[in-house]
């Protein structure tokens, strides 16, 4: 096997893993939220217990921004499928339209939620910087579509996932997270991590994109 193939390889073995995670949270974690109403999920899930009273508006605003994230982090995975791209640009078109659109209106209910979040002002600044980079970064890939810059589009997708990806890794940390707090109970141990992960969700995500772009300009 050349370094070429084996490079290939590699890449290609990273977006099965990034895909079928993206595809396993966008399905999997709205499931509690639309199967059943915050009050009844209040007694088991800490999330749906901080929105259970509050305002309709602000319940509608939390379920809109379950609905948008799980669509842009459903079909994000397409829009670096190469193949796909060559043989269906207009899908691909399509499906970036209706991703950028589910970014833009889930950082929208992003914002006006992140004072709500249990984190506190850690969860307002690190929640609130990620609605307003997440929905940018999107905006910005759509200009330069537009321009017919296909780099620099290809460089804000990919930071825009990083970000979009952030849905996963916020339950990634929180299931190592919670379990290392040895001896404490599980809903304190919870709201710990949850104190942790406004920031450590998206950043080291963009980081990382980041560093595959200057290796792969």
């Amino acid at each position: 096997m050349t370094t070429i193939e084996a490079r290939t390889g590699r890449r290609t073995a990273g977006w099965w893993v990034l895909a079928l995670s993206a595809v396993a949270i966008a399905v999997f974690a709205p499931l509690p939220y639309l199967g059943a109403s915050l009050h009844r999920l209040s007694e088991d899930h800490d999330i749906a217990a901080n929105y259970a009273d509050r305002a309709s508006w602000i319940q509608v605003v939390f379920y809109a921004h379950i609905v948008c994230g799980a669509t842009a982090l459903l079909l994000s995975p397409l829009q670096f499928a190469a193949r796909l791209r060559a043989k269906a640009p207009r899908l691909h078109r399509i499906c970036g339209r209706i991703v950028v659109g589910a970014i833009v209106l889930g950082g929208a209910a992003g914002l006006v939620l992140a004072p709500l979040n249990l984190a506190g002002p850690v969860g307002t600044a690190g929640f609130g910087m990620l609605a307003v980079l997440w929905a940018g970064f999107a905006v910005t890939a759509v200009r330069a579509i537009r321009r017919r810059d296909v780099a620099a589009h290809r460089r804000w997708a990919v930071r825009t996932f990083a970000l979009t990806y952030a849905a996963v890794m916020l339950r990634l940390w929180l299931i190592v997270l919670v379990p290392l707090q040895f001896g404490v109970a599980e809903d304190t141990a919870f709201l710990r991590a949850y104190h942790v992960v406004p920031f450590l969700c998206w950043v080291p995500n963009l980081l990382v994109a980041e560093y595959f772009l200057r290796r792969r300009p």
